[in-house]
């Protein structure tokens, strides 16, 4: 990654300290924008947070003919897809370059339109994340697919069918690409071994509002009925859970206090656990969760990510941080993303003690097992960080940089933080409202 002019001084050694809010999960609220393609009428989505992704998704749904205008309260947007319509090459790209998002739009496009385009897709670089399965997905369902210099045409010149679809591993990204595809498709559709996530759960309230017919199984098995038609709907989406937990493991690392309003405790059981295992204290109320460092010294722990109801790799990064600052060995076995561990170079930099290794440490074997992946770290502490030259190099690993640098001493240079923006609503605000001492260069914000 080349070193961006979006550069953030931060001047750590301060407790971030007041409260800050969270709106809707940046893992749902783009897609329930794309399933709002598949209404006849219009749809209202409230809680939604100003972030890229969300204008991405806006951009493309406009691109394609779909109305999408604020609405009544703050954070609402109405989506009227009354006239879709196809969307040029070049824009689609422009719009599309730095986000996976697109490949969603195929099942509800193909539904549409009877074709879709998708060009070369983005995202962040945290490890294998196949795009290939989404288009095996979409031949299951009848699609005809070309690749083409500039991306991938997709038609479907009969109406798609239900199929049965087994996942090797449960992938939020294909599950959404199942589902929003068989909602319309002739027939029923079985998906086994899917994702279970509390933003999959959100979608599938989203899709029954609009019509759909989607049955849960307590095996990890979904069962979609297609029907005929599907209307708009009026959904709130559910809080962001993993930005929660990011400030979260702020709090820890620095020592600070900071209440979290729109924090859930449902969707948050897990960390909650781990967080208390560390030494973190927390109160729950009915507004939001308030999270902060108690004093004394924190403990060390073995921890294993997976996907839900397990540790979301998701809340790995950002409490990696704050494991620095507790007494002895901390074990930490990374099973959803075989580079996500990779950010913890930098740590280093900055005077952490981190290894890491290839094998399956302080936990279960994975599918990363023997296969040369850095995919376990051992991290020893507590140890001093000192301030340094930074580069983002993904969005949770670029908000565990932020972290590192609040709690480090002396002046940090974060490059690249424009990333953090696909995934956390006015995060330099938020810092300067928590008290932290961050500047952009020749503009003080705090």
């Amino acid at each position: 990654m080349t070193v961006n002019d979006d550069v953030l001084l931060v001047h750590g050694g301060t407790p971030l300290e007041g409260e800050i809010r969270v709106r809707g999960a940046k893992n749902l609220v783009p897609k329930a924008m794309v399933a709002a393609l598949l209404g006849s009428g219009p749809s209202r989505l409230r809680n939604v947070p100003d972030i890229r992704d969300v204008r991405v998704v806006r951009g493309l749904l406009q691109l394609h003919g779909v109305t999408v205008r604020p609405g009544e309260e703050p954070g609402e947007l109405v989506m009227d897809p009354s006239h879709v319509e196809s969307a040029n090459v070049a824009d689609i790209d422009a719009h599309a370059g730095s986000s996976r998002i697109p490949i969603l739009l195929c099942g509800p496009l193909l539904h549409r339109l009877g074709h879709a385009f998708i060009p070369g897709l983005g995202g962040c670089d945290i490890g294998g994340r196949p795009i290939d399965f989404h288009f095996e997905v979409l031949r299951q369902f009848g699609a005809r697919i070309e690749k083409r210099a500039d991306g991938q045409y997709l038609e479907a010149p009969q109406r798609l069918r239900g199929t049965k679809i087994k996942l090797p591993y449960p992938s939020v990204g294909a599950t959404e690409q199942v589902l929003l595809t068989a909602v319309l498709a002739e027939g029923v559709t079985e998906l086994s071994n899917a994702a279970v996530e509390p933003e999959i759960e959100d979608l599938i309230c989203v899709l029954q509002k609009m019509g759909a017919i989607i049955a849960m199984d307590t095996d990890r098995t979904i069962r979609i009925t297609g029907v005929d038609k599907l209307n708009g709907y009026t959904h709130r989406a559910l809080p962001d859970r993993l930005e929660a937990a990011s400030w979260a493991s702020a709090a820890l690392a620095t020592r600070g206090n900071i209440y979290v309003r729109g924090a859930q405790q449902r969707s948050m059981m897990t960390f909650l656990n781990t967080y208390r295992k560390v030494g973190g204290a927390f109160e729950i109320d009915d507004e939001g969760i308030r999270f902060w460092h108690p004093g004394g010294e924190l403990k060390s722990i073995a921890l294993e990510t997976d996907v839900h109801p397990g540790f979301q790799t998701d809340w790995q990064q950002p409490l990696v941080v704050a494991l620095t600052q507790a007494t002895g060995l901390s074990i930490i076995h990374e099973t959803v993303y075989e580079s996500r561990l990779g950010f913890t170079s930098a740590l280093n930099q900055m005077g952490a003690h981190i290894q890491l290794y290839r094998e399956c440490l302080g936990g279960s074997h994975c599918r990363f097992g023997q296969r040369n992946f850095l995919h376990s770290a051992v991290v020893s502490g507590p140890t001093r960080l000192q301030g340094a030259d930074l580069v983002i190099p993904d969005l949770r690993g670029g908000f565990s940089y932020l972290i590192a640098a609040l709690a480090a001493e002396g002046t940090s240079k974060v490059h690249g933080i424009e990333l953090i923006n696909r995934g956390y609503e006015n995060f330099m605000d938020k810092l300067v409202d928590l008290g932290a001492k961050v500047e952009l260069p020749g503009k003080p914000l705090g």
